[in-house]
Order: structure tokens, then C-alpha cells, then sequence
């Protein structure tokens, strides 16, 4: 069986998770990238031939050069399509050129007679954002139609698929969203992280980590803050990421808030894009992620802190309470309630989960790797690539029936 994945150039972890299960499987792989993505880190194996067709995707470059650039891509995937002897396409993020890569794209792979397979890690990402449009609508109305199947991570976004897009059942399947294990990890202890970030082993350590947009509700983590630190001054909220693209204006708005309230010492600021191999440093010195998400259906972070075994505060929002054990891997919050926050946030500084926080670190990387394991992603995803080549008249070798 070969397989095609186009990464849409980014979203390392989840590419290269996805990347190691299907070798694991004996697939071969054409690994579709960008500069993101080393070859020697793609190249694990005879079986994995790396494109990068995308080349390089810094987005401070000229507008000239983004465009050329952009142009280039879409042509060397247009050659590739062609020549290409993979059946099955699967899309992993399709980049934000909505009329090239929900329609005429997919159309193009139609016609070459390819099998599409698309991981649909937001629905509807513009209506979360509160940008949503007919047109977009119409768009990803298309474009779910176009492809052949659609792989999301909970059973809400399945149903927003069938309910807002009008999308079969059997078209849909829902698997869990591979912990991340691909990040480097060293030796650096909890205290050598904390020095990195000018932090004190008595600081109490919430960490808000990702880009910086107004959906991910960081106005309610410094109200909460705000709230608490009159009687906890050991309190700390780390905030690291870029700031999202026409977010602007919401991180002013978040700055301006924690000058209000005097929160300057108690707010360590890493407003830049955070590297892999500096990701340790911030789950290392943390003793719990915030999420208090406005909007989302499920968030990759909530598994990249199990994976370095730190505990979770989240809103009550997607499936977010269906993947926190409360008391046991963290708390769930009411959404855009900073009161209710600043009470979850009390409660687990003096909870037993805290108390015991290094044992509790190894039994949450446990459960985040035995419930969120790629072995069961592989799994499902490769039942899927068997069906489809089954319907399209190929066995699992590629070769006529």
C-alpha cells in the first residue's frame, strides 16, 4: 500500500506521529513537506520518499516572494499529482488558499482518479474564530463532499459534520488525537526549566502556551489571576506563543489588562514562536496548563501536556470534560467565567493532584499515551485506506483485483 501525505507544510508532531504509525504498518509513504520538516528527521525509514514541495513558508517574507513562492508550490503538487503512481491522498491541513485547496485542488485529484482522505482537526475553524461566511460555508460544504473521508477526533465534530454539512455517517470516523511524542526531550529537571524563565522553586506555575488568539479566552486566566494573587502572591502565569495573525488588537487589549491590574511581576511574557526543541522548557516548569478555550472542539495542547504528565485546567467545552479525569489529570472550569477559573485554579493548588504532582506526573503520561495512542490511530486510518482501495478495485499491494 502506498500512501501520499500532504502535511500542508506545518503541524510537525501530528505529521510526524501520523508518519511513524503508517511505517510501523509496512505503508509506503510519499511525504509531502515543507522546510519545517528536516529529511533525516522524515527519512525513517526505505519505505518514506520526502517532497518538499512547499519549500520555505516563513510568513515575514516579501509579498513578492510569498507569492512566487506560493505559485511554485501549487505547480511542482500539480506535477506530482500527474505523475504519481499513489492511490490514496490524505490531507492532514490544507493550507488557506480556499478555493485551490477545498475545490479546485481535490477536483484535479479527482480527476486523476486518487482517493481523498482528509483529518478534519477544526470543522469549521472561521466560525470558531467568529469569521465564519456563506462562502466559507459553501466552500467546506464542497469540499467535504469532494473527499472520500473524513477523520475527526470526537464524536461532536462528527456530528457537526452531518448536522452543518450535510455529510453521511460512513464518510466519518472519529480517532483519537495521537498524543504527541515527537518533541525532544532531555534530562532538564523541573527546577533547571524554572531558571530558564527567571522563576522561583516556591512560584505556583499556570502556563498558557500556543498562539495568541481571542478564541483561547486568556482575558478570563488574568481576571482569574487578578483575583487570586491578593492572597497568593507565589502565583504565576506564563503566556508563550506568537500572536495569531489579526490578533493584534486582542494581545494590546491582554497587556493593557495586566498593566490595569498590576500584574507585571506576576505575568512571564514569551510572546514569540516557542521552537521544539525549547517546548521542555515551559511543560517542565509549569504545574498546570490552562485552557479557558472560549470556542474549540478538542486541543492538541491538552495532549502535549500529558505527555510531559502535567495536569490540565479547561473550560467545559467540546470534549474537553469527557478528556480530563477530573481530579486525577485536572479540573474543568465553566467557560468565560473568570470567578469560577480563579476557584478551579484555588482548588487544584490545594488539591491532592498538587500535593503529589510527581507521582501524579508519571500516571498522567501513562493514561496520555495508553488512551491517546497511535497504535490505535494506525489502526483505524489504515481500515479506512483498505476500504477505499477496495472500492476502487486495488488490493493492499496496489495492484488490480
Amino acid at each position: 500500500m502506498k500512501v501520499s501525505l500532504l502535511t500542508g507544510g506545518s503541524d510537525r508532531p501530528y505529521a510526524f506521529g501520523l508518519l511513524n504509525t503508517l511505517v510501523a504498518r509496512d505503508i509506503e509513504i510519499d511525504f509531502i513537506g515543507s522546510d519545517e520538516f528536516k529529511p533525516s528527521e522524515v527519512l525513517i525509514d526505505p519505505k518514506v520518499n520526502f517532497l518538499n514541495l512547499r519549500g520555505d513558508t516563513n510568513p515575514a517574507a516579501p509579498r513578492r516572494q510569498k507569492i512566487a513562492r506560493i505559485g511554485r508550490y501549487y505547480f511542482r503538487l500539480l506535477q506530482y499529482t500527474v505523475k504519481s503512481d499513489s492511490i490514496l491522498f490524505h490531507i492532514l491541513w490544507a493550507n488557506r488558499f480556499v478555493l485551490l485547496d477545498r475545490i479546485l485542488m481535490n477536483l484535479c485529484y479527482k480527476l486523476m482518479g486518487k482517493k481523498i482522505v482528509f483529518t478534519a482537526h477544526n470543522v469549521n475553524e472561521r466560525q470558531r474564530d467568529g469569521c465564519d461566511s456563506v462562502y466559507n460555508r459553501l466552500t467546506l460544504r464542497a469540499f467535504y463532499a469532494l473527499v472520500d473521508h473524513i477523520f475527526v477526533h470526537t464524536h461532536m465534530m462528527k456530528m457537526q459534520l452531518i448536522d452543518d454539512f450535510g455529510i453521511r455517517e460512513s464518510k466519518i470516523s472519529v480517532i483519537p488525537f495521537g498524543i504527541n511524542n515527537t518533541l525532544p526531550k532531555t534530562d532538564l529537571t523541573g527546577w533547571e526549566a524554572r531558571s530558564r524563565l527567571g522563576l522561583r522553586k516556591e512560584d505556583k506555575v499556570l502556563l498558557f502556551f500556543g498562539r495568541v488568539a481571542s478564541y483561547k479566552g486568556l482575558e478570563y486566566a488574568i481576571e482569574a489571576l487578578h483575583r487570586l494573587v491578593e492572597k497568593d502572591h507565589h502565583l504565576r502565569l506564563v503566556v508563550a506563543g506568537r500572536i495569531e495573525k489579526g490578533c493584534e488588537n486582542y494581545w494590546n487589549s491582554i497587556e493593557s489588562a495586566i498593566e490595569q491590574y498590576g500584574l507585571g511581576q506576576h505575568v512571564v511574557k514569551k510572546i514569540e514562536f516557542i521552537p521544539d526543541e525549547e517546548v521542555e522548557v515551559f511543560f517542565k516548569s509549569a504545574d498546570v496548563l490552562i485552557l479557558p478555550y472560549k470556542a474549540i472542539f478538542q486541543s492538541g495542547l491538552q495532549f502535549l501536556a500529558y505527555s510531559f504528565g502535567l495536569p490540565v485546567i479547561a473550560t467545559d467545552i467540546g470534549s474537553f470534560r469527557e478528556d480530563i479525569v477530573e481530579g486525577k489529570t485536572g479540573m474543568v472550569c465553566r467557560p468565560e467565567d473568570a470567578d469560577d477559573l480563579a476557584d478551579k485554579i484555588h482548588a487544584y493548588f490545594h488539591s491532592d493532584l498538587f500535593d503529589n504532582l510527581q507521582q501524579a506526573r508519571s500516571e498522567i503520561m501513562e493514561y496520555g499515551n495508553r488512551k491517546y495512542s497511535w497504535e490505535e490511530v494506525g489502526h483505524i486510518t489504515c481500515a479506512v485506506y483498505e476500504q477505499l482501495l477496495s472500492k476502487a478495485g486495488l488490493n493492499q499491494a496496489g495492484q488490480e483485483l
